[in-house]
């Protein structure tokens, strides 16, 4: 805008796409599911079930945070989280020394909530952000862009998120095997707990009501052609409407919500259609589409799958999606490859910045445990960035095409 290489009208617009609007309401979830206690209640009945082993533990916790990265940011998940399991490592350790159960438990929190928030659109704003880039980008004169629907991301990204907590409950527990074999006093101190609570209160009936009727009816439209005409962003601003109407929020709770990071996707989504219209994409393309004019379809989209996820272990995944996106589309039409898997495969890899505390926001709270060094954060991501590009290669060559992912253009 400075430099008037885009009209201030434009540039500002981009700031208030739906898509971002759609990362406003999905943080705003978040904070009701803290304020009534859900996520509190979740977690509570996760211990009572998976009882007082030390690797059940880790299999209940990952699987409590895997499940509410599908309807809140993972952000949230991990700050909510983090006080319930310092509160179990406390009962396994009173002193607050180092442990390997402690390191296991918030290494695999953070890497948790990363493979967790690919799955819905709701786990992170990188999705949204990502999606409203690309219909922008897919689209041509006269003609509205592709848009990827909630159901149609979590169809494809289901089995891998879920893959990686199993791959990342398996490789914690045994790279960090607890000192115990089992927590004792755990259940007595979690039933205590849960009788503390008492039954659902009003407030989180109301607040349960509202968003899982949201996200159904997001479900709904992505099967409905009639429903086609109702924004996703619209319905996800429903919900943040309703709680503040019901009073489940106050006006004061919009002080919690972090708009740094809102604006910073705004941002984000307006450098990314810069490249795109005014060209810079196509000329940064074709100065290096020769690094892959004779490379195999799947190698290219490893290449920038793996670009991605050393970009978004230093910047913000969006701002790492905005850059790549716009390049890799045009390269991938040049290659016959298609669009879609372009945009899959780098939410993969945006979403797991498993080496730097710096990569994303669960990574830096897990950290405040004091239970792991950044050293040994980084190893632990060495291998999982690994694991992560093999599983990420077998799910674009073989998964991905059985389910009906396009792969190469037509």
């Amino acid at each position: 805008m400075i430099f008037l290489i885009r009209e201030p009208r434009v540039v500002f617009t981009d700031y208030f796409d739906p898509s971002v609007w759609f990362i406003f309401a999905s943080l705003v979830i978040g904070i009701a599911f803290q304020r009534t206690g859900i996520t509190q209640r979740m977690a509570y009945r996760m211990l009572s079930i998976v009882g007082e082993k030390t690797t059940y533990i880790y299999l209940g916790a990952f699987g409590i945070i895997g499940i509410l990265t599908l309807i809140m940011a993972h952000t949230a998940v991990a700050a909510a989280f983090y006080p319930i399991l310092m509160t179990i490592h406390t009962l396994y350790e009173e002193t607050e020394k180092p442990t390997k159960f402690g390191k296991g438990l918030f290494i695999g929190m953070a890497y948790t909530c990363g493979a967790g928030s690919i799955v819905s659109l709701l786990g992170s704003a990188r999705a949204p952000a990502a999606i409203g880039m690309f219909k922008e980008m897919t689209s041509s004169a006269g003609m509205a862009g592709r848009e990827i629907s909630f159901f149609e991301l979590s169809y494809y990204m289901l089995p891998i998120g879920w893959l990686m907590i199993l791959i990342i409950w398996g490789y914690i527990s045994l790279v960090y095997k607890p000192e115990k074999s089992r927590i004792e006093g755990l259940k007595e101190r979690v039933d205590f707990l849960i009788s503390k609570q008492g039954k659902f209160t009003k407030n989180e009936i109301i607040t349960l009501i509202v968003v899982l009727g949201s996200i159904g009816l997001l479900v709904v439209r992505s099967f409905v052609p009639q429903l086609k005409f109702l924004d996703k962003s619209a319905i996800m601003l429903l919900p943040t409407i309703l709680l503040f109407l019901f009073n489940i929020l106050k006006v004061k709770d919009l002080e919690d919500v972090p708009w740094n990071i809102i604006l910073l996707f705004g941002g984000a989504m307006c450098i990314g259609f810069a490249l795109w219209q005014t060209g810079a994409a196509n000329w940064l393309a074709v100065n290096w589409l020769v690094w892959f004019k004779n490379s195999p379809w799947l190698v290219f989209i490893l290449s920038i799958a793996l670009l991605v996820l050393i970009l978004t272990n230093f910047i913000m995944n969006v701002a790492a999606i905005a850059i790549t996106l716009p390049i890799s589309l045009v390269i991938g039409k040049y290659l016959g490859v298609a669009p879609e898997v372009i945009l899959f495969a780098s939410l993969v890899t945006a979403g797991m910045p498993f080496l730097l505390l710096i990569g994303a926001a669960p990574n830096a709270i897990a950290y405040e445990s004091k239970q792991f060094t950044s050293g040994e954060f980084f190893r632990n991501g060495i291998v999982m960035s690994i694991i992560l590009i093999v599983v990420l290669t077998i799910f674009v060559g073989l998964i991905w095409p059985l389910m009906g992912m396009p792969v190469l253009v037509k």
